[in-house]
């Protein structure tokens, strides 16, 4: 690695170790917020949060590490075997920092998916049905995400992509269930 910036010695560790403690202490800091908003939220609402909270924060660090362990070493080595003979890759160690942050944070946001497909079903903005006849959409949507938040290389898109799909499919499939439910016990109210 090298430094073309006069700060980027300093400032790069240093933001380096902003970002993880920022990382680990999430989930207290997410604790914290819900323990704002738990008293003035009925019972099963906060059961629902409180699990929600805890799924959201699992699928954040999954896909952080779905990024770092599989994605990161994929996309470098097609990164380093396309270099051209004679040109030396030397990174800049800043932007090699604001690459892997930008992409950690990309898949730990898209891993989210599935919260907010359920979230969108359980406030009744939209119903399983019609996001199952969405999934066209959803489909193309993912790869244009993917496109737009990863490298310009089709393996790098594709693995943000196919997760982003199976989570939206995870997210119909708690959807469904809960729908399920919600419908049984409002059947069994009315009868």
């Amino acid at each position: 690695m090298i430094a073309t910036g006069v700060t980027s010695p300093f400032l790069a560790p240093l933001k380096l170790t902003l970002m993880i403690a920022l990382f680990i202490s999430m989930p207290a800091l997410l604790h914290q917020v819900w323990g704002m908003i738990a008293p003035v939220v009925y019972r099963q609402q906060r059961r629902i949060g409180a699990w929600l909270l805890s799924a959201s924060i699992m699928l954040f660090y999954g896909g952080m590490a779905f990024a770092f362990f599989l994605v990161f070493p994929m996309m470098f080595s097609f990164f380093t075997s396309v270099t051209p003979d004679g040109v030396a890759m030397m990174t800049d160690i800043g932007l090699y920092l604001d690459f892997i942050l930008a992409l950690l944070l990309a898949f730990g946001l898209a891993f989210q998916i599935p919260i907010a497909t359920f979230l969108l079903v359980w406030a009744k903005v939209t119903d399983v049905q019609t996001l199952r006849k969405s999934r066209p959409y959803v489909i193309v949507g993912c790869f244009v995400v993917g496109m737009l938040l990863t490298p310009p290389d089709v393996f790098s898109q594709t693995m943000l992509a196919v997760p982003m799909w199976v989570l939206f499919e995870l997210g119909l499939l708690a959807s469904g269930s809960v729908a399920g439910r919600q419908g049984r016990s409002l059947a069994q109210s009315a009868g």
